[in-house]
């Protein structure tokens, strides 16, 4: 039994010496760690260089779509003097007929009457009327009533400076023949009275209907008002800048159409109101009008009736 024993305490030495030597690391060995799976190699992918033959697929740059053309602009007004000598003859037939619901279309004389309506117009207005002054030449301004009211001035100035002034309605209806007979008088009477109550010295002798829609109606009671009624010769349309468009196109256009028609008493339709286009033409019309015409205001005749009631 105790060799037994004996044997058995042998085998248990043995064993604890075996564990205690694989605990210690060897002489010049590494402590060892944990195993882990191996990065995967990476191959860097050299930039393609000039030299390299490779299908690149083209792109087609975006391009903005161009901005919209910018609208003309009126010409500026130049403030040079207007030069307006020579004289240059001309035998061109005198203009003759008469307009719609008998109204005027000439002078009756060989004298020609520049006429400007739907003003006054505070920017406009002075800058033709400064051109009329250094030509020395007088016109005709067929106003509208409820734009004399807001600008007497420009009223008075106009009748100061030797123009005529002209009743061109109230308020511009181009169906103003259509109304009754007390409106339509209502209306001339209220346009004459703001025009007398800026230029009381001043005589309204002329009435134009808007768009020149006159009928024997609207002229027998321009009439009754002491007023002739004024239609045109020549309408260089200076009002259509939809056909004939703005600008310094607008300006050759009103021109060429003056220079073209014209005649020895003509009355000549033109617009102040809102139309720059029209001043800076007659820079250029002025001087060759008065070189070979007499150009006048329409003549006064006696003074207009008293102005009546308001409109209501």
């Amino acid at each position: 039994m105790q060799r037994r024993i004996a044997v058995v305490a042998v085998f248990v030495m043995i064993a604890l010496a075996a564990c205690a030597s694989a605990s210690k690391p060897s002489a010049g060995g590494t402590t060892p760690t944990p195993t882990s799976s191996p990065a995967p190699a990476v191959t860097p992918t050299a930039a393609p260089s000039p030299s390299m033959s490779m299908s690149v697929p083209s792109v087609s740059p975006t391009v903005a779509p161009a901005p919209p053309a910018p609208k003309p602009a009126p010409p500026a007004a130049s403030t040079k003097p207007i030069s307006c000598t020579g004289e240059i003859a001309q035998t061109r037939p005198v203009a003759s007929g008469t307009g719609p619901g008998g109204s005027l279309v000439s002078t009756g004389s060989p004298a020609v009457a520049l006429t400007f309506d739907d003003g006054p117009d505070p920017i406009n207005t002075p800058k033709i009327l400064d051109e009329l002054k250094q030509c020395g030449v007088k016109a005709t301004f067929c106003v509208v009533g409820f734009r004399a009211r807001d600008n007497p001035e420009m009223i008075t100035r106009i009748a100061a400076e030797g123009h005529t002034l002209c009743n061109h309605s109230w308020q511009h209806l181009f169906d103003l023949a259509k109304r009754d007979d007390a409106y339509i008088r209502k209306d001339l009477e209220n346009t004459n009275k703001m025009i007398l109550r800026a230029a009381p010295g001043a005589r309204v002798a002329y009435f134009r209907a808007p768009g020149g829609n006159f009928t024997t109606k609207l002229v027998k009671i321009a009439s009754e008002l002491g007023m002739n009624s004024i239609y045109w010769h020549v309408d260089p349309r200076d009002w259509e800048s939809a056909k004939f468009g703005k600008g310094t196109v607008m300006v050759n256009h009103i021109i060429a159409a003056v220079e073209r028609d014209v005649r020895p008493g003509s009355i000549v339709l033109s617009h102040d109101n809102g139309k720059p286009d029209t001043i800076v033409a007659y820079r250029t019309l002025l001087p060759w009008l008065k070189a070979r015409y007499t150009l006048i205001a329409l003549p006064d005749a006696p003074p207009s009736p008293a102005p009546g009631a308001p409109l209501p």
